[in-house]
């Protein structure tokens, strides 16, 4: 029997779209992101779900699943490795663990999925002794820390800084202690005050954000921060409750102003008691792993990346940024760039390589330890695992 010229052709239609399909699926590459808050807090969580878009525009074919919100108040049933067997049934062949919260389990669940890479952001587990299908990245914010200090030492007029910290942890530790040497540094050599009647102040909340009936409240925290005296506060948590604060008190007519943290549109809300926020930015680093883990080429590594000096704030280079605030003077604001000026250059000079600006003994812990003397930078290394914080800082080191 023949088949009609119609049967044929559509015989041909049939087979062109099927090789269309087999090519497409070929060509998609899935990667899981697991976010430790919703990925619309306007800090950490949104700013690596928009780096997870980042890859979806800049990867062609890439297709990123989403869980928000693994915690224990909003997830206490789920567990890390539920979360990736879903992902991995779906077709991930990455997975991005957000938060050091899932460092210990970023492990556990590798080794459950060997021919799955998963990277967990801000974690050490490569520099631990990690499955090899492990990896580790960070930005280095320390850099955009002692921005955000600059910037609350030229804006403050009692002299007193608070510094809104989340949990107690390395992490935590070299981020305040970064943004203190960066206050008492322009605080002496832009402002022309003695940095030892400087105040930094440091309340820990107990977790990355506001958890009712287990962490302390950071609007409260905030509010206390300004009843005590402190005119401009530091935040170091997930969310903005600090510039919310900040923004109710100047509506009252008090001259009150905040740093937020982590995403590059954090000082959105309430601008005009912005002084800035130091940003990461996830998305070009995200873009190279996807593609090395399609191409085969993605090797085990811990990277802590410096930013991107020829220009911090170009959003397909640079890690980590400082968008400045719209409460900043126009005399502070020039002050401020000629602070990350000098910064850069430093940071750019090749023969300050496994150096960061500001770290420079004579340095001390609070318990009177050494950490530096004179002349002397500390190790990267021991600024990562920083073990307290630094001799001057008001606040807990454990």
């Amino acid at each position: 029997m023949r088949l009609s010229k119609l049967t044929w052709l559509s015989l041909l239609l049939l087979i062109v779209l099927s090789g269309m399909s087999t090519v497409a699926a070929q060509d998609e590459f899935i990667f899981g992101m697991v976010l430790v808050g919703p990925k619309t807090d306007q800090g950490w969580s949104q700013a690596h779900y928009e780096g997870g878009l980042y890859v979806e525009e800049n990867v062609p074919g890439a297709k990123m699943l989403l869980f928000e919100s693994l915690n224990s108040a909003d997830a206490p049933e789920t567990t890390l490795l539920q979360v990736v067997q879903e992902m991995v049934d779906q077709g991930a062949k990455l997975i991005i663990t957000t938060s050091d919260a899932f460092e210990e389990d970023t492990d556990v669940v590798a080794e459950a999925f060997p021919d799955v890479v998963i990277v967990n952001a801000s974690g050490s587990n490569v520099l631990q002794g990690a499955p090899a299908n492990v990896g580790n990245y960070n930005g280095q914010m320390e850099w955009a820390k002692e921005i955000s200090g600059c910037a609350a030492a030229l804006t403050t007029e009692t002299g007193e800084i608070g510094y809104l910290g989340a949990l107690i942890n390395p992490e935590t530790r070299r981020h305040a202690a970064s943004a203190y040497l960066g206050a008492r540094y322009c605080y002496e050599n832009y402002v022309g005050g003695d940095p030892d009647e400087l105040q930094f102040v440091v309340t820990w909340i107990g977790f990355w954000f506001n958890i009712p009936g287990v962490t302390l409240d950071p609007t409260a925290e905030a509010n206390t921060f300004f009843d005590n005296g402190a005119d401009v506060v530091i935040s170091g948590i997930d969310t903005t409750e600090a510039l919310q604060v900040a923004g109710q008190r100047a509506e009252q007519g008090q001259s009150v102003y905040a740093s937020p943290f982590d995403f590059v549109g954090a000082c959105a809300d309430n601008p005009e008691v912005c002084i800035g926020v130091p940003y990461y930015n996830w998305g070009p680093y995200y873009a190279r792993l996807a593609q090395e883990v399609r191409d085969g080429t993605w090797e085990q590594a811990w990277i802590w990346e410096p930013p991107y000096w020829e220009d911090m704030s170009d959003l397909d280079r640079s890690p980590i940024g400082f968008a400045l605030g719209g409460a900043l003077s126009e005399e502070d604001t020039a002050t401020l760039m000629s602070f990350i000026d000098e910064m850069s250059a430093f940071g750019s000079d090749e023969a300050n390589a496994d150096k960061i600006f500001l770290w420079e003994g004579p340095l001390t812990l609070q318990d009177g330890t050494e950490l530096a003397a004179e002349g002397e930078f500390v190790a990267p290394l021991d600024i990562w695992y920083l073990p307290q914080l630094l001799d001057g800082m008001i606040g807990a080191s454990e």
